[in-house]
């Protein structure tokens, strides 16, 4: 069953899940916990789509589209050196 959030991009298929755990050591959102041998999506809409789940999926369970929310707008902000972050972090 795939799961998708109209909130963001983050799509995941916990049927391809190995249990790596991969996802929950690299999302700075704690998007992603074990529940046994499973990630499972525990806060969905923390996602700022930064892709770091997505390219440390060996499986592809995870997809989401890296910089169109919270994080591309965090870097645009520290590109141009403006201190408010116009995002829903």
């Amino acid at each position: 069953m795939l799961n998708a959030y109209a909130v963001n991009t983050l799509i995941y298929d916990p049927a391809l899940c190995n249990g790596c755990a991969l996802c929950v050591a690299v999302c700075p959102h704690a998007v992603f916990e074990m529940d046994g041998r499973k990630a499972v999506l525990v806060r969905p809409s923390a996602c700022m789509e930064c892709g770091a789940c997505q390219k440390n999926c060996i499986m592809n369970a995870i997809a989401v589209e890296s910089g169109v929310g919270c994080a591309s707008a965090m870097i645009r902000a520290a590109l141009t050196g403006k201190k408010e972050v116009s995002c829903d972090c």
